[in-house]
């Protein structure tokens, strides 16, 4: 039996109940409990698993007396509950750090603040087709904890949030991808962009001279960071153009990377276009050499992958018009690299829930692409007061129908209506899943 005896669970989803199947199967005393309802498929989990749980709140005796908590990366710090816990001098974990201590299976771990969703569904994809036994788990996926515990496997490939890492101690990443480091979430960080920083730079924590960190060398904030720490693991950094020092880069039409194996294959092959893909490609490819998967199953794997759902998915063209969902932007940064892959006269759908945007930065690109915009959200003031200056058709549409018809009549053959919000999805719609769904169905329904 455990030393630690009883660990309570907040936030009862996918990575909760996860870590509840585990925590039962290693012998601790195991409670549940969720301020929201819990979906009918996990009650009928933990109900299997003889796990206790509540719903609709948190009851403090039974949440108090644990020796450890296990918190969803969706429960802010700030909530009541989680201020008590803390008072208490309980420790804080997320699901990731506590399946980490039950399995020694290699971790290829992935973050950033936009591509990671593309760069890990791409990794697991060279994984699978090489043959190895891998599972996908962190943001998509599978909860790794409930692999570790029902369905183990020899290697994982997680994408990790800030807000994961933020309750990760012990965890090590064999492999570590970082991505990129710009504005997002601050207003979980009390707006602070060290401090988000300073979270997403955990990835390399506990890292030894047999791993690897994998990161774009470009990237201002992150060869900031580098300077402050002292990184045990074996530096690979990437660029999309050829430098010294450089494990892959593309140069001239071709996609290299110079070692561990050499590999190389044209820019052409490769499925993802677009600059922004062009770094999650090379970022997927360093990490399948580095584990010694072989040039031919590489080459296949850039070449036939078919992306992520809501990340620049193409769904139909109508009478020459071509619809993209790129639901999944929910920051201006997401916007900016679908705009910049844009190669027709483009008609922006922007809006829902700002997290504190600067839309500066797409300004450019909105005047170099866009023949018009469309708002979609339950307040616009913003967009008003920032894109209406620039001269562009606008409309205003407070539901996915409204959008899709105002975006229709803007467009002529040739155009494509881009869905690239970035805003969260919560004003009008369940989550950034539904949002594209209903743009999906009504682009299909034209």
């Amino acid at each position: 039996m455990n030393d630690m005896k009883r660990i309570v669970i907040l936030g009862a989803a996918e990575s909760g109940v996860g870590a509840a199947v585990l925590a039962q199967k290693e012998g601790f005393d195991v409670f549940v409990t969720d301020m929201g309802k819990i979906k009918p498929h996990y009650k009928e989990m933990l109900d299997k698993h003889g796990i206790s749980w509540e719903e609709g709140q948190h009851t403090e005796g039974l949440v108090l007396n644990a020796d450890e908590i296990i918190k969803s990366p969706g429960i802010p710090d700030s909530a009541a509950m989680v201020q008590k816990v803390k008072a208490a001098g309980i420790n804080i974990i997320s699901e990731i750090e506590f399946a980490g201590r039950y399995t020694d299976s290699k971790m290829i771990c992935i973050t950033g603040s936009n591509g990671k969703t593309t760069t890990t569904s791409l990794i697991y994809h060279i994984f699978k087709k090489a043959g190895y036994d891998v599972g996908l788990a962190g943001n998509i996926g599978r909860s790794l904890a409930l692999q570790v515990a029902e369905d183990p496997h020899a290697y994982y490939v997680i994408e990790l949030s800030s807000f994961q890492l933020d309750n990760m101690y012990d965890f090590r990443a064999n492999i570590a991808v970082l991505l990129n480091i710009t504005p997002d979430h601050l207003d979980r960080y009390h707006n602070s962009m060290q401090e988000y920083t300073d979270s997403k730079m955990r990835i390399l924590q506990n890292q030894t001279k047999d791993d690897a960190f994998v990161f774009w060398n470009e990237d201002p904030i992150i060869s900031r960071e580098l300077a402050k720490y002292h990184i045990e693991s074996r530096l690979c950094p990437f660029s999309i153009i050829k430098k010294d020092g450089m494990i892959g880069y593309i140069a001239d039409g071709e996609y290299v990377i110079e070692r561990p194996t050499p590999f190389n294959m044209e820019q052409e092959a490769l499925a993802l276009t677009g600059k922004h893909n062009m770094y999650n490609s090379l970022a997927a490819g360093i990490a399948a050499d580095l584990s010694g998967i072989s040039n031919d199953v590489i080459r296949e794997s850039l070449g036939d992958f078919e992306g992520v759902e809501h990340r620049l998915e193409f769904v139909c063209t109508v009478h020459g018009v071509t619809f993209i969902n790129d639901s999944k932007a929910t920051n201006v940064d997401a916007c900016w690299y679908a705009l910049e892959s844009m190669t027709q006269p483009t008609i922006l759908i922007i809006g829902g829930l700002d997290k504190g945007n600067d839309y500066n930065q797409i300004k450019d690109l909105v005047l170099q692409k866009c023949k018009g915009l469309v708002y979609l959200g339950v307040d616009n003031s913003k967009l008003h007061a920032f894109f209406d200056p620039l001269g562009l058709p606008v409309a205003e549409t407070r539901s996915m129908k409204d959008c899709v018809n105002a975006c229709y009549a803007m467009a002529q053959p040739g155009d494509t209506i881009l869905l690239s919000p970035c805003c969260a999805s919560f004003d009008l719609f369940k989550n950034m899943e539904d949002r594209g769904e209903q743009f999906k169905t009504l682009a299909r329904a034209l």
